[in-house]
């Protein structure tokens, strides 16, 4: 089966561990700042806060914003879970915005119909999520102006793309939103096995994110409500948790950002082909917006349901069965039993609907080879046969 996704760990990569695995300190040691320090040089950002997961960082992203209860945080329905349930976790409530069509991001248009809504009944969110999906940058310029419009903060969830720019720049260099996240699951561009990370440019956020990933515990003696009694003090000023990131992990991390433009040139290499390659077939190919350039974590299509005599499913069966391993990113949040049983219902998102009843997302990763790329351009020809 060839997957959809795959991580890509070489000579370099093994040494690294090994070499913390050799040495005094398998966590909080000398490895994480400069993994941060790493991160800050790619993203053009000021801060970086290394942590466990990017669930983790989203949660400790909302606290260091204020989110709590009886507040709104908006997000968009074609995510994962996690971007919802950071929100949740800090006792908030979740609503979405529907996508666009041709992106799937959050769509600026429909954000700005809500915010007009929301403010009629004394509604608004305190922090809107913004999803980079599969790797390309939600229309951050529009989103920014809303959010001084309308007074709300703004995490960007770039879990799908470390590498990829908006606007010529990095994204994660925070122009136009106060935290960026990144993921670095095995299945992303760049991988520490697990972890995550959040970008910020406010000092005070990464101060308090800082705290919040490690049980809310400091030991500057400025933050005390004492004099420190000597160097083995520390005060828990708040409620925090153990969302650290590792020393194996963080070097894990610093040896595979050295090929981050290799990864990304590789990933946009498949994509090219891809697109060329398809062009023609029942599929609406991914639309990238001249503002964008994508990391190309995902590459995700839309069946033309009209033009092929096979549903959804028994073309995703299809190609399972001959060895190419698909996926659907994602369900929409929404549809979910959990979020159900919140009041949300089908209907309420008919963007995120439409796309969920004929998308998935085809092999790309770095480790893709030509025959296997042919192999997933070949099966989708013989299966996506036009109607007569």
């Amino acid at each position: 089966m060839i997957p959809y996704g795959k991580q890509d760990i070489n000579q370099h990569d093994i040494d690294a561990v090994i070499g913390v695995l050799k040495s005094d300190f398998l966590t909080q040691g000398p490895q994480v700042p400069p993994f941060e320090k790493a991160i800050n040089d790619v993203t053009q950002s000021e801060h970086a806060v290394a942590v466990n997961s990017a669930t983790s960082a989203l949660h400790i992203a909302c606290l260091a914003l204020g989110v709590g209860k009886g507040d709104i945080v908006w997000t968009s329905p074609i995510t994962f879970v996690a971007s919802a349930n950071c929100a949740l976790y800090c006792g908030a409530s979740i609503d979405f915005v529907d996508i666009d069509k041709q992106t799937y991001n959050l769509c600026p248009i429909e954000l700005r119909k809500k915010l007009k809504l929301a403010k009629q009944q004394n509604k608004l969110p305190k922090v809107v999520i913004p999803v980079h999906l599969a790797g390309q940058s939600s229309d951050m310029q529009k989103i920014h102006q809303l959010s001084i419009e309308y007074d709300f903060k703004i995490i960007e969830d770039a879990a799908h793309a470390i590498g990829g720019k908006y606007q010529g720049k990095p994204i994660g260099n925070c122009r136009y939103s106060d935290i960026t996240v990144f993921s670095f699951h095995p299945v992303k561009i760049v991988t520490t096995a697990e972890g995550g990370v959040a970008t910020t440019n406010c000092p005070h956020l990464s101060a308090s994110m800082q705290r919040l990933r490690s049980h809310g515990i400091t030991r500057e003696e400025s933050l005390m409500t004492e004099p420190s009694h000597g160097d083995w003090y520390y005060q828990q000023l708040e409620l925090g948790f153990n969302y650290r990131m590792s020393d194996l992990h963080a070097a894990l991390g610093i040896s595979q950002l050295k090929r981050l433009t290799e990864f990304v040139t590789k990933r946009k290499a498949i994509a090219a082909l891809y697109s060329q390659k398809l062009a023609g077939l029942p599929i609406i190919l991914p639309k990238q917006l001249e503002t964008t350039d994508s990391a190309w974590h995902l590459y995700i299509i839309q069946l033309e349901l009209d033009k092929i005599d096979k549903t959804h499913q028994q073309v995703f069966n299809e190609l399972r069965e001959n060895g190419i391993g698909v996926n659907l990113h994602y369900i929409p949040v929404h549809l979910q039993p959990y979020f159900q049983n919140m009041g949300f219902k089908a209907g309420d998102f008919p963007n995120a609907e439409k796309y969920y009843s004929s998308a998935f997302s085809i092999p790309i990763f770095v480790q893709l080879s030509d025959n296997e790329l042919q192999a997933v351009i070949s099966y989708l020809n013989i299966i996506l046969k036009e109607k007569l």
